[in-house]
């Protein structure tokens, strides 16, 4: 996935806001690598030379909580020189922490204390598998 992205890449999601080219090939280095049972399939809703809008879904266990997870996420893309140049992910957060978190996501995934906690830790996983402490 690293390959698909330009040297000066932006990408944001509900979980990684704002993430530079560095920031998003170790993302999903960190998301692809290991031991996974990620699936994903997509359909491609608009492809032009310039830009692009897939809609995936990705099945998976969340690790933290041995939680099935299924994922219905809504991508938008910029390409230039013919690399993802921005790109922007939405999913409901509220309904992804209900599915990994299980009550505690129900009762408070929407909440911004939840949404702030998920944002941390998975900020903190990033940066160890950048090499940062």
């Amino acid at each position: 996935m690293g390959a698909c992205y330009h040297s000066e890449a932006r990408f944001s999601d509900p979980v990684f806001p704002d993430l530079d080219a560095t920031g998003v090939k170790a993302m999903w280095k960190m998301l692809l690598g290991g031991d996974t049972d990620l699936r994903i399939d997509f359909d491609v809703q608009e492809e032009t030379p310039d830009a692009g809008h897939v809609n995936w879904n990705a099945y998976y266990t969340f690790s933290s909580s041995g939680r099935k997870v299924h994922n219905r996420v809504a991508s938008s893309f910029t390409i230039k020189d013919g690399l993802i140049w921005k790109q922007r992910d939405d999913f409901d957060l509220w309904k992804w922490s209900r599915q990994a978190l299980g009550t505690s996501g129900l009762l408070l995934g929407w909440s911004p204390i939840v949404r702030n906690k998920v944002r941390a830790t998975a900020s903190s996983r990033l940066a160890r598998s950048l090499g940062n402490r």
